[in-house]
């Protein structure tokens, strides 16, 4: 039995879950997130979201603790929030925003400036003598992950002195140097 599916989601103050045919749809003060599923059954009950499944087929075991988690973290970001936070390592990178436009010198020729989905917002630290940071706030957990990523994506950090960009707190595997 999965362990995961057959805990309740709890409903905090606040926040509405409804559930209409296959589509769950969850508000809160931060805004409205909604999710299709299929091979299980979500009920909303006394302030709890409980999801079973008709059978014990692997499928419908591997969607019962999917589907729970999904619930699970809908119910959170739109209640409180997801934020990222990104440590931009190195000489001369800097990260700078206008609004949804987060400009980027990372050591190429051209900044690289991306534009940020509406519902992810941007903020940029810089102080002296520490490294610059990015921080990404949303109550979509998948969509700040994804932009996450991308923005890693532009410097990965590399192993021997650790320059690029990486999240706040990772911890990286680093490699010694050339031994003459």
């Amino acid at each position: 039995m999965s362990r995961i599916g057959k805990n309740p989601v709890t409903i905090p103050s606040g926040v509405t879950v409804e559930v209409t045919g296959n589509v769950v749809t969850v508000k809160g003060k931060l805004g409205e997130l909604s999710q299709e599923f299929d091979a299980v059954e979500v009920k909303v009950e006394e302030g709890q979201v409980v999801v079973e499944r008709s059978t014990d087929a692997k499928d419908h075991k591997a969607k019962h603790g999917l589907y729970r988690a999904l619930i699970q973290n809908m119910v959170v970001g739109v209640s409180e929030g997801f934020t990222k936070e990104l440590e931009l390592v190195g000489v001369g990178y800097r990260a700078s925003n206008q609004g949804q436009k987060l400009d980027l010198a990372l050591g190429f020729s051209h900044n690289i400036v991306l534009d940020l989905a509406p519902e992810v917002k941007v903020e940029t630290i810089s102080e002296k003598g520490k490294n610059p940071i990015v921080k990404l706030t949303s109550h979509d957990k998948q969509l700040v992950g994804q932009v996450a990523a991308k923005i890693r994506s532009f410097r990965k950090p590399e192993p021997y002195k650790g320059k690029g960009i990486k999240f706040v707190g990772e911890q990286l595997r680093r490699k010694a140097g050339k031994s003459a």
